[in-house]
């Protein structure tokens, strides 16, 4: 089966966690901005459906490995039966769980197979852990973990807690600038307070344009929702890719 190779097997830590974080970048697209083309895929009357994420970011629907045991471990089987028997948000929720469990376990099949010792395999967990889970990502719940880069925590504005109401151009600018950051001004555990909003699809925090959705009112990478600079210019009321389906089930 085409998704479960791998052209260039990871070796090292960095090259698991390389590979570990464009699985999960296919998972987490699969899930959010191509939840519609997901949902389609999974239809119920097909056979025993698997989802993958495949190391160069992008994600397939397919049938499991026929191969016993199979090269790599395999993600949750027959996905699509579950689809029409509860509530979309909970049959997605319970995918992206599933997913999270699939990540971890080729994660460290990869460290297994190549004899990664107790100080290795613990310093991919830790990678692994400062991303939030899929889980997190698509329910809202992604919490922003302590930058890495004194330059990101530096380029984050500080933020009061409270939204004032703003012109139309104010308002335009502030939902194009980076999502605040959370700064300890009293000094105490600056690591658990070095906290703000991440993108809703990708839930990472890294510098780049930013969009905020004027109906759920998180940030997103311009880049994770196809938007641009030049293009928001011109939106008023920006709604995500979840927000805008949401009205059109609700229709």
């Amino acid at each position: 089966m085409e998704g479960i190779q791998n052209p260039v097997i990871p070796r090292s830590v960095e090259d698991v966690f390389g590979d570990f974080r464009g699985r999960r970048a296919g998972l987490l697209k699969a899930l959010s901005t191509d939840v519609r083309k997901f949902y389609h895929e999974c239809d119920p009357d097909k056979e025993n459906l698997c989802l993958y994420g495949l190391p160069n970011e992008t994600w397939e629907v397919n049938l499991p490995v026929d191969e016993v045991p199979p090269e790599l471990p395999e993600p949750a089987l027959g996905i699509n039966f579950a689809r029409d028997g509860m509530p979309e948000k909970d049959w997605i929720s319970l995918v992206a769980v599933h997913s999270d469990s699939w990540l971890i376990s080729v994660a460290f099949y990869f460290g297994a197979r190549f004899g990664f010792g107790k100080t290795e395999r613990k310093r991919l967990f830790q990678m692994i852990n400062d991303c939030p889970t899929i889980f997190e990502v698509i329910n809202g719940n992604a919490k922003q973990y302590k930058d890495q880069s004194a330059n990101q925590n530096s380029s984050r504005t500080k933020s009061s807690g409270v939204k004032p109401r703003q012109s139309e151009s104010q308002t335009k600018a502030s939902k194009m600038s980076p999502p605040p950051g959370e700064d300890d001004e009293s000094g105490a555990d600056e690591e658990d307070d070095e906290q703000g909003a991440v993108c809703g699809v990708c839930g990472d925090n890294h510098d780049d344009f930013w969009i905020c959705c004027d109906a759920c009112e998180k940030w997103f990478h311009g880049k994770c929702v196809k938007i641009t600079p030049a293009k928001a210019e011109h939106i008023k009321h920006y709604k995500c890719p979840s927000c805008t389906t949401n009205k059109k089930i609700r229709a």
